[in-house]
């Protein structure tokens, strides 16, 4: 029940709403909700803020993309089904279109060499951004001290190439653990955990690399990794770079490079940063891997929004179940940061790159200056340090 009454909304204006909303909501998830809120809750008044707090909560439970799962949730309640497909559809399709548009530029352009000492720079205020996620997870993720362990060995069994459905199943494992069997003596657990992540990565369970390089010989494999990259992203968007390393960079598919192209190419477009999906599909199958990588990562958030929906409260009020995401949202911290990491290694090998990062993290936390314009930022520095030679 919304204030005005009953939940009944055409078809046709969730799709316009959606559409605009798709095609002009800028700056990434938090964004999003603010938008979200100030259109539904305080301009139409679909939905009171005890509402759009139950809806937020949900998406927060759910794999896959949290403000795209949002939209999802709001169609569901003004129109059944049918209006969870179509604001989901409309929400998505202007930013996946965009995307496919700028990925088509970049593999005709990507070799100028203005267009590189760009990208450089982006790349540099990307990895910015990943940290800037991560500690912003932190607070809620990591309240007590076994988190952090989680978190810790998460980070390193990201940094030796675990993978990460193996970590998150472990920290689910090892907080149910803690909570069930030792209460206290958490401690004991936590330094134990590595050695079962390790021993889950037996030769016997398939790596990423296994999983995944088949992944240039058709779409049906491409689309298979995408389902499972939207089914296992949990705690943050930005986890689905854990993934797609894995996926994509590791069995030589696409470079560190690439990655961090696609994702500041998902940063400055509106719409979800899961996109991000459309501009590696295309990079590896073309106009159709950029339909079924965009059509397999986002698939999960409508399933889950459809069919969990109604339990999610019941769910969440489960020791087991809560204890299984308060480990993984813990654990997917330490993934980003792993990534960061890897990520950097590259991006920071040069003077300018690390200076281009320093400026973007100064006017992050000191500034709170926007995505889009930290990279923005971030290109203009990267062309004006190719133009003075800078870069090797």
């Amino acid at each position: 029940m919304t204030p005005e009454g009953p939940a009944t909304t055409s078809l046709s204006e969730l799709a316009r709403v959606f559409l605009r909303l798709g095609a002009t909501a800028f700056g990434g998830p938090a964004a999003h909700v603010v938008l979200f809120r100030e259109e539904f809750v305080v301009r139409r008044r679909w939905l009171t803020s005890r509402d759009f707090l139950d809806l937020l909560s949900a998406a927060n439970l759910l794999p896959g993309p949290s403000s795209t799962e949002v939209a999802l949730g709001i169609g569901r309640e003004r129109a059944g089904t049918r209006g969870m497909l179509v604001a989901g559809i409309a929400f998505i399709t202007p930013a996946a279109l965009l995307v496919l548009a700028i990925a088509m530029v970049y593999q005709r352009l990507g070799t100028f060499v203005a267009t590189e000492w760009a990208l450089s720079g982006i790349q540099a205020v990307v990895i910015v951004i990943i940290i800037r996620a991560a500690l912003a997870l932190a607070p809620t993720a990591l309240p007590a001290p076994v988190e952090w362990f989680i978190a810790v060995g998460g980070c390193v069994l990201g940094l030796l190439a675990v993978h990460p459905v193996v970590i998150l199943g472990a920290a689910a494992l090892a907080m149910l653990v803690s909570r069930r069997l030792l209460g206290p003596a958490h401690l004991s657990l936590v330094m134990g955990w590595r050695p079962l992540g390790s021993r889950l990565h037996a030769p016997g369970l398939p790596g990423a690399a296994a999983t995944v390089a088949v992944a240039a010989t058709g779409l049906v494999p491409l689309f298979l990794v995408f389902l499972g990259v939207g089914a296992l992203t949990f705690g943050s968007g930005y986890l689905l770079l854990a993934f797609l390393r894995e996926a994509f960079v590791l069995p030589g598919l696409i470079s560190d490079s690439q990655l961090l192209d696609a994702v500041a190419v998902g940063q400055l477009t509106p719409g979800p940063l899961f996109t991000t999906a459309t501009f590696i599909g295309y990079l590896v199958q073309g106009v159709p891997g950029a339909i079924v990588g965009t059509v397999g990562i986002f698939l999960p958030a409508f399933v889950f929004v459809g069919l969990a929906h109604p339990f999610l409260g019941r769910m969440r009020a489960s020791p087991t179940l809560g204890a299984a995401m308060d480990g993984i949202n813990a654990a997917s911290v330490g993934l980003l940061l792993a990534v960061a990491v890897a990520l950097a290694r590259s991006v920071f090998a040069g003077l300018p790159g690390l200076m281009i990062a320093t400026g973007a993290a100064a006017l992050a936390w000191r500034y709170r200056v926007g995505t889009v314009w930290l990279l923005l930022a971030g290109a203009g520095c990267g062309v004006a340090a190719g133009i003075l030679g800078l870069w090797n």
